[in-house]
């Protein structure tokens, strides 16, 4: 298939608009699949890629990894011409290349970018005139330009740059970031503003004609910077938020007031406040990691981002707090942690999703057992759970038959298909960290 020539904007604008334009994304993963299946639905011809063969098996064969997307999703994609690939060679017949990796971070806290460059690395060499290359994945402001350019440029066996002006030839760069929320039944993934910025002016209209075919809204932002800053902005926002009801739960711990209640009542203010609410520590690959990378990034301009980094080690306690209720509670028993049975309800970061990602119910089960608890966890979404990047755990799934031979069930993650009013009643005690037990009186209930 002919491939877009460089300056040519309306030449890909007629190619999307007639669902010419081959898409490539890179990472099918959390973020990379769904969107792989909303261009799917439109009746793009896509391809992913991952490095990882056994995704790229179980999608061809018409399967799936994650529950929120059913196996006919990927059926049905399919028809449209969808097909997983690991041949990074593939990338010189795409027309648009967006990359959708994780960005984690090493263990002293830093941004791990190894995934973007060695991304950026392996599709340099394919990259061909006119193609547009979108960085999706959550990272400091100053990556696109910093790291992904320098690095397609250099790697490109054609010697092609990416285009800064009208009438230049080259290549098409741009950011825009993911805004994937696991288990949201209440906004359609098309309904979320799609934020964009370019290179270069042409680089953010090529972007937004062909993010325009799958979300309602695109928002242009005058740089990748900005737009980089943008979901930086959103999950610190996010962030502090929880840190500061965190915080506030522990106060009203003290004082004998229940914070949920407080919560409830200030949300009725029709102005002014948003509801946040506490847990036992954050979750998933946003807003745990986030302000890490943006705190760094501030240290290259002898800036410290002092009220981002407490927030963060607000939250980055709240699991030994937990830990510490749980102490005081098995103590009310004339027990220890070491040695009893705990039950932790709930691996997943949030509800009604099969989702670890910097899950706090993993720092949790690792302490306990660092205290010589006795440790067992029940997730439906996790019949196993391995090892990861931070943990390595090599657990199975128990099941829900002999509550009363745990010393405490601990509630980490608040599925919905839980019965918690028999947990209470089967099990000797119960630590509830998300309020999951609300409505129902017992003093076997712990809340924290």
């Amino acid at each position: 298939m002919e491939t877009l020539q460089a300056g040519s904007l309306t030449d890909f604008k007629e190619k999307v608009a007639t669902r010419q334009a081959r898409v490539g994304i890179v990472g099918m993963g959390y973020v990379g699949l769904p969107l792989a299946l909303l261009f799917s639905d439109q009746r793009f011809r896509v391809t992913g890629f991952d490095i990882a063969q056994d995704k790229v098996t179980t999608l061809n064969k018409g399967g799936s990894y994650i529950v929120r997307i059913l196996p006919e999703m990927i059926q049905q994609a399919q028809k449209a011409g969808f097909k997983a690939t690991a041949d990074y060679s593939e990338i010189a017949e795409m027309d648009a290349i967006i990359i959708c990796v994780p960005t984690p971070l090493n263990e002293y806290h830093e941004p791990d970018l190894s995934y973007v460059t060695g991304t950026v690395e392996a599709i340099a060499p394919h990259v061909h005139e006119g193609q547009v290359i979108i960085l999706e994945s959550t990272t400091y402001p100053g990556t696109t330009e910093e790291i992904v350019v320098p690095r397609l440029e250099a790697g490109n066996k054609h010697g092609l740059k990416v285009v800064r002006n009208a009438g230049e030839k080259g290549f098409h760069v741009a950011f825009s970031p993911e805004r994937e929320d696991p288990g949201n039944e209440t906004v359609a993934r098309h309904d979320i503003p799609k934020v964009v910025g370019g290179c270069s002016p042409i680089a953010s209209e090529l972007a937004a004609a062909l993010y325009g075919t799958i979300f309602r809204r695109v928002v242009p932002v005058s740089s990748p910077s900005a737009a980089e800053m943008t979901k930086l902005l959103e999950n610190i926002y996010r962030c502090v938020n929880i840190a500061l009801v965190n915080e506030l739960k522990q106060l009203c711990m003290r004082m004998g007031i229940d914070i949920h209640e407080v919560i409830d009542a200030a949300k009725t203010k029709p102005f002014g406040f948003q509801a946040f609410y506490p847990g036992p520590g954050l979750g998933g690959h946003c807003i745990p990691i986030d302000p890490f990378y943006l705190s760094w990034k501030a240290k290259q301009y002898d800036f410290r981002t002092k009220f981002i980094e407490l927030a963060g080690e607000v939250n980055i306690n709240m699991p030994y707090f937990v830990i510490d209720r749980l102490a005081d509670a098995l103590n009310e028993h004339s027990k220890s942690i070491k040695g009893s049975k705990v039950l932790v309800l709930g691996l997943a970061y949030k509800r009604d999703i099969d989702d670890l990602r910097e899950s706090p119910s993993l720092t949790i089960i690792e302490l306990l057992r660092e205290k010589g608890a006795i440790v067992s966890y029940n997730d439906p979404y996790f019949p196993s759970v391995g090892h990861g990047r931070h943990y390595a755990l090599n657990m199975t799934n128990t099941p829900l038959e002999n509550l009363g031979e745990f010393d405490a069930v601990m509630i980490v993650t608040d599925h919905t298909n839980y019965d918690y009013k028999a947990i209470v009643d089967q099990a000797k005690l119960v630590v509830d960290t998300r309020n999951a037990t609300k409505g129902i009186v017992s003093d076997k209930i712990v809340r924290c």
